[in-house]
């Protein structure tokens, strides 16, 4: 094949960060018109990678080219002048702005002194049109759902006549519906003669939409292989560097008393006039994994704030271990013996200018073990730490002293869930727990909250991966619209019929008690 037919080229590609090389001499060449993921584990380097092509950061050492012949990027500009642009995985919109205004930012149309912005609108349509995109131009970014705004991110690579598109970990915030109108959106691009670079750790994904995969492993290139002919249990070998378990492994659950006790909770929603959640009742009992399903945005967010006292209720009680906790103080519940691994990592679950260690004592500085007369003591703090670090494999460029900003999101994610289990809770609430986690860090995970579990624990789970609520659960309650429709085993239902529940076109009328 000649060099031509590639239109970008990345040549032995290094970048080094303080005390880590992120990137190790990696080679990746995009042809044109195809989508080429991206693979590896959290930490490997991918987003570094398009970090550079994007010119957002310079690398250490190698080279670019663009059709064979070599190129600079020094900044995000340079990038978009050589057609290329991205769609990060932490949206950069202007929130009080309309999909319109967000998508010509930047570049506005202008007649004389005057924004004429009737033929950027007209382009705008016409494009939305043509992939396949549904928005609407005049909606205002807020008011749009993460599925929106991302479409909003891609007219605004599309309105620029990019020719190459990064996509970093795309489906990461998305609904399983909106995931598969991605997957199409993608394909059409590439039809029409775009070409993709596709950072991920999701194997099914990259199996149904890539022509090629190159695998990136602690910053080093593995290969790069024709997932036609390639296996998920091959990727993810190349991936990790051993054979992953995508089943988990573990016995029938033996419950015993209830731990969590929900009575008619209902709570107000923040977005509209209804209800976010409307007179739910359930138990969660010791020894068991009870996982909480929907699709995004049917009052489980709500719910799990009420949980745990970021949020009122408007009516009902909770009890945990027997007592009425339903006007517990955060601080109160969670040294009660409640531990909860949040949906929004960075502002619930971290404080991202202070340091990994600050991090792991956020909820225990006051305990004995870490202060004296009101001092910390660092050398507790520090090697506390450093164990957690080692158990949970939480990768960073300085170990306990790395801000927490800087490292990666799926280290942030194990972080979190270290001091949450290490806390040694009653009740486990774990929100999303693996998302935006790759294969290995998955099983891991679903190994913890299994042994939690058969540690005579309650563990709540809330999850929107079909494949991690039929895997994890004892038993699965649908939330649809603010309410619990149904209550399900994974041994006992389908994923088809689970969908069902939660399209809300399958509904049952639910025991009061939930215990049978």
């Amino acid at each position: 094949m000649g060099n031509n037919d590639y239109i970008i080229e990345m040549l032995n590609i290094t970048k080094e960060f303080p005390g880590i090389k992120a990137n190790d001499n990696v080679t990746l060449q995009l042809k044109k018109g195809e989508i080429h993921a991206l693979l590896g584990e959290n930490g490997a380097g991918k987003s570094t990678l398009m970090s550079i092509l994007f010119g957002l950061y310079q690398p250490t050492s190698g080279m670019i080219k663009k059709n064979g012949k070599e190129v600079k990027i020094n900044n995000p500009n340079d990038a978009n002048a050589l057609n290329i642009g991205m769609v990060h995985q932490h949206f950069k919109l202007v929130e009080c702005f309309s999909v319109l205004d967000n998508i010509i930012l930047g570049i506005e149309p202008t007649k004389g002194l005057f924004l004429s912005k009737k033929g950027a609108r007209d382009k705008v349509v016409a494009l939305s049109d043509k992939y396949g995109l549904k928005v609407d131009p005049d909606a205002i970014i807020s008011d749009i759902t993460v599925g929106m705004q991302q479409r909003t991110e891609i007219l605004k690579m599309l309105y620029r006549d990019n020719e190459i598109l990064i996509f970093d970990e795309p489906t990461a915030v998305l609904t399983p519906q909106e995931i598969e109108e991605l997957m199409k959106i993608m394909k059409n691009l590439a039809k029409e003669g775009k070409s993709i670079l596709f950072i991920t750790h999701k194997l099914n994904e990259i199996m149904e939409t890539a022509d090629r995969c190159t695998i990136l492993r602690k910053g080093k290139y593995i290969g790069t292989v024709d997932i036609k002919d390639t296996t998920k249990e091959e990727l993810s070998k190349m991936m990790v560097g051993r054979n992953v378990n995508f089943k988990v492994d573990k016995q029938p659950a033996k419950p015993t008393e209830t731990v969590l006790k929900i009575e008619n909770m209902t709570v107000p929603s923040k977005m509209h006039k209804n209800n976010a959640v409307k007179n739910v009742s359930f138990n969660v009992r010791r020894g068991e994994i009870v996982c909480i399903a929907g699709i995004d945005g049917n009052g489980q967010t709500e719910f799990v704030h009420a949980l745990t006292g970021l949020e009122k209720m408007t009516e009902g009680k909770i009890f945990f271990d027997g007592a009425d906790i339903t006007n517990a103080s955060i601080r109160e519940r969670s040294k009660s013996g409640i531990s909860h691994i949040p949906e929004d990592r960075h502002k619930h679950g971290l404080v991202l200018d202070y340091t990994l260690e600050q991090n792991m004592v956020l909820q225990r500085y006051w305990d004995t073990e870490f202060q004296k007369g009101g001092f910390i003591k660092q050398g507790a703090v520090r090697a506390f730490a450093e164990r957690l670090i080692d158990q949970y494999d939480v990768r960073s460029g300085q170990g306990p002293i790395t801000i927490a900003r800087s490292m990666s999101g799926g280290n942030q994610q194990k972080a979190i869930i270290a001091r949450e289990i290490d806390k040694n809770p009653d009740l486990l609430v774990a929100v999303q727990p693996t998302r935006g986690l790759d294969v290995g860090a998955i099983e891991y995970i679903h190994s913890q909250l299994v042994a939690q579990r058969d540690k005579g624990k309650a563990v709540l789970l809330v999850s929107l991966e079909l494949d991690e609520v039929m895997n994890v659960s004892d038993r699965i309650l649908v939330m649809y619209e603010g309410e619990i429709v149904g209550q399900l085993y994974p041994d006992k239902t389908t994923v088809e019929e689970l969908g069902l529940y939660m399209a809300g076109a399958k509904k049952d009328v639910v025991p009061a008690e939930m215990n049978s």
